[in-house]
């Protein structure tokens, strides 16, 4: 073994008990695993979930998925909500609603989970990823402008790829770690050049910039109920928009483009089967009605992680945007170097010690499948996805203090 290497394992035991000892030191008293993100329930939830099944309309018929839309729709400040069984279908459904097609670019971070590029792959169209904000590790606007100034034309009114010749016929911002993406700048690009923009929220329920709730400010806005999401249907996604026409065609194409009729089968296109079942819609339903909890826990923990670590040498938690209200969903530690492969060695070291700590996702450009996507340059998000470290952030840990 090298020096090198030695120094990097040495160091990151010194990390990994430097943030362990602050751990201990913020949730006095909890004992074994301290998980990354676990889901909280209740009473309520085994009420709402028998009462489901005790109906038998546990499928995608019944009240519950209905209850839920309208209750998800009121949590992102929008007019309409489609459930559907998981965020990526979600988002696919959002890409192909948006009018993206095969062979369409869409351009969205390469800081991601791989769920939004797939999105795009399963639709037949190609992901083209711009760099991020190092303060909000989202898609960058000025990057992104600057870069459609340089590789971009219209061609009978369609904006189109000089390179590619592809038509680039959508945005897909990404809210990080629950932290807001600088919508603002967003919308205005996707404005000036006549383009659709998608919010990917799937971590962000909740989430408040400039007192508006994200998933509200693009044309349609994609949430995740994952079990490790703020708050879960054991698995399951949805659609918020304020377009009845965006929210018709989805909620359409998501029960196989079947048109209404008490017993015929006629389909009109080639849709999906994406609708939640009302299984999963009675638990989430149980959650959302804890929402504004969910969220005081939340915050509270990430102001205990601001105050442990403020001293902490090497690196820094990584804060909120301005004039925004995040829900925290995850915390995380931006380290101050990023030498050899200590981030991941110190990750190594707290799973060891019974933290389940997580880097950040592997850009997706990094990906063999992905690898050949156009893109522009990338250091910002080269350099920072080797300095992320993310911590337990389950809203149950806001109970040890």
């Amino acid at each position: 073994m090298k020096n090198s290497d030695y120094k990097v394992k040495a160091d990151a035991k010194y990390l990994a008990k430097e943030i362990l000892l602050r751990l201990k030191l913020m949730f006095p008293g909890h004992e074994g695993v301290m998980p990354l993100h676990s889901p909280v329930f209740h009473e309520r939830s085994e009420e709402l979930v028998i009462d489901c099944i005790r109906s038998t309309f546990v499928s995608s018929a019944g009240s519950c998925v209905t209850l839920f839309e309208e209750e998800v729709a009121k949590a992102c400040d929008t007019e309409f909500c489609v459930s559907t069984v998981s965020g990526t279908a979600a988002l696919q459904l959002a890409m192909r609603v948006s009018g993206v097609e095969p062979g369409h670019e869409s351009l969205m971070p390469s800081l991601t989970f791989v769920a939004t590029p797939n999105a795009a792959s399963y639709l037949g169209a190609i992901p083209h990823f711009v760099d991020v904000d190092p303060q909000t590790l989202a898609m960058d606007p000025e990057v992104l402008r600057q870069h459609l100034m340089r590789c971009s034309t219209y061609r009978n009114g369609k904006l189109f790829n000089k390179k590619t010749n592809r038509q680039i016929s959508s945005i897909l911002a990404v809210h990080v770690f629950g932290h807001p993406a600088d919508m603002r700048g967003l919308r205005a690009i996707a404005d000036e050049f006549e383009l659709r923009l998608i919010e990917d929220a799937a971590g962000a329920l909740g989430t408040e910039l400039e007192g508006r709730r994200v998933g509200s400010f693009g044309d349609l806005g994609v949430l995740s109920f994952n079990g490790n999401k703020l708050i879960t249907t054991g698995g399951g996604g949805a659609i918020v928009t304020n377009s009845h026409d965006l929210a018709d065609t989805a909620r359409h194409l998501s029960t196989t483009a079947k048109k209404s009729h008490r017993w015929s089968f006629v389909h009109d296109q080639i849709g999906y089967n994406f609708r939640m079942p009302s299984l999963n819609a009675a638990l989430g339903l149980s959650q959302i009605e804890n929402l504004g909890d969910l969220l005081t826990a939340k915050r509270r923990i990430a102001t205990h992680y601001h105050e442990y670590f403020k001293n902490f040498d090497e690196g820094s938690v990584l804060e909120q945007p301005k004039n925004s209200n995040s829900n925290y969903w995850l915390n995380n530690i931006v380290l101050d170097h990023s030498q050899g492969n200590i981030c991941e060695k110190t990750i190594q070291e707290l799973n060891y010690m019974g933290i389940n700590a997580r880097p950040i996702w592997t850009p997706m450009h990094y990906l063999e499948i992905y690898r050949n996507c156009p893109r522009t340059s990338l250091p910002i998000t080269e350099s920072i996805a080797n300095k992320i470290i993310s911590l337990p952030s389950s809203p149950y840990l806001s109970e040890y203090f």
